[in-house]
């Protein structure tokens, strides 16, 4: 057993290097911005505030605030099974790399639901042949927590490719 805590250290630090870059960035944002400004990057990139008060996309953003809680339960149960995950699988590293880039995702966009009751967005990307599914070819606006939780995503993916291609 404690050779399963040992091990369960670095995964559990690479979630808080997300988390704490996550909320870096977003304290920045919210003490340089006022909401809806933009600054101009490069022709395809702004650095913007908005406010998300549902979940990707805005799904649920106008369902009158009882998805602020709901929302941020279901990331506190996915904080606790990730977290059981991870000390159960320290030592495949691939998907504990996963799960530690969403687990670091996850609390971070929690704590911004808890601290304003909407999560900080503030990435920006733009590209016009994205006009047909998006206003403007604008993607909608992410932070580093989302950023996170894709990068574990796409590794989970990976890995299990990999798990299954190793398997045959």
């Amino acid at each position: 057993m404690a050779k399963t805590k040992a091990s369960l250290w670095p995964w559990l630090g690479l979630a808080a290097v997300v988390f704490l870059l996550d909320q870096f960035t977003k304290t920045l944002i919210l003490g340089y911005y006022q909401l809806g400004d933009s600054t101009y990057v490069t022709s395809f990139f702004n650095i913007v505030r908005v406010h998300n008060t549902g979940a990707a996309f805005s799904f649920l953003a106008s369902a009158g605030g009882w998805q602020r809680w709901l929302f941020t339960g279901i990331g506190i149960a996915a904080a606790v099974f990730i977290v059981w995950m991870l000390r159960s699988h320290p030592g495949q590293k691939l998907f504990a790399f996963a799960l530690s880039c969403i687990l670091g995702g996850a609390i971070g966009n929690v704590v911004d639901r808890v601290l304003h009751g909407y999560v900080v967005d503030m990435l920006d990307f733009h590209w016009s042949f994205l006009s047909g599914l998006f206003p403007g070819g604008h993607f909608p606006a992410f932070n580093l927590a989302d950023a996170g939780i894709t990068v574990g995503a796409v590794a989970l993916i990976l890995d299990e490719i990999l798990r299954v291609k190793k398997s045959r």
